[in-house]
């Protein structure tokens, strides 16, 4: 739950500065933020790093 929150509150503020300074740059903090969420969670896999990507693309739903 605190993820959700820390993400949100990431958000929140690249939105703020975003709009505030002018700068297209900080709209791009969001999905930078969530990117580096995702590979720091499929680095604590305790498989090699290209086969846990590998599993995860290869899950038919």
């Amino acid at each position: 739950m605190i993820w959700v929150i820390l993400m949100g509150f990431i958000t929140v503020l690249s939105v703020f500065f975003g709009i505030k300074r002018k700068k297209v740059l900080y709209f791009f903090v969001p999905f930078g933020s969530i990117l580096l969420f995702m590979l720091i969670k499929i680095m604590m896999v305790p498989l090699p790093f290209m086969e846990t990507v590998r599993f995860i693309f290869d899950i038919r739903g």
